[in-house]
């Protein structure tokens, strides 16, 4: 089984000055990060390569570097599971509509987004939309959050929410 942090939008330094203990802790558990974009430094792809290979997209507020280090636009395969991976910015729809869009013509399972700091899971048509929403700013949400997805002959994922940023 194959466990892999999921985390998106978290706009280090402008938001927090680091990442909170409860997502670290899971980091140190896991197999595989994946960053649905806004880090907004490469200092948070290197505090994550600490403890998994980390992967992931750029998001509207990245700088140039973190664009042309990570791309716009992701598609993995983890054992059977292919998963595409957006941040979800753009003009007109929702973010979750953009989000689906982008892989209308890509055959995945599941695609993680950004961009709206909302949590959200929600299968369509056969596909399972993700949001882990932000662990370090939340928003308009009651809680923080991040999610984790595990893999094997099945897959599961789901949100670990918290109310501290420590």
């Amino acid at each position: 089984m194959k466990k892999i942090v999921i985390l998106s939008d978290t706009h280090i330094p402008a938001r927090a000055r680091h990442l909170p203990k409860i997502l670290l802790n899971a980091c140190e558990e896991a197999d595989l990060i994946i960053h649905a974009g806004d880090w907004q430094t490469l200092e948070v792809f290197y505090e994550l390569s600490a403890y998994a290979e980390t992967v992931g997209v750029a998001g509207n507020v990245d700088p140039w570097e973190i664009v042309d280090r990570f791309g716009k636009k992701k598609i993995l395969t983890v054992e059977n599971l292919r998963i595409g991976i957006i941040h979800g910015d753009g003009l007109r729809k929702t973010t979750e509509q953009r989000a689906m869009e982008a892989f209308e013509h890509d055959e995945v399972d599941l695609i993680i987004f950004g961009h709206s700091h909302t949590p959200l899971k929600k299968e369509t048509g056969g596909v399972t939309l993700f949001n882990p929403g932000s662990p370090t700013d939340k928003r308009m949400q009651q809680q923080y959050s991040f999610g984790i997805l595990e893999v094997g002959e099945e897959w599961t994922v789901k949100h670990i929410h918290f109310d501290k940023e420590i």
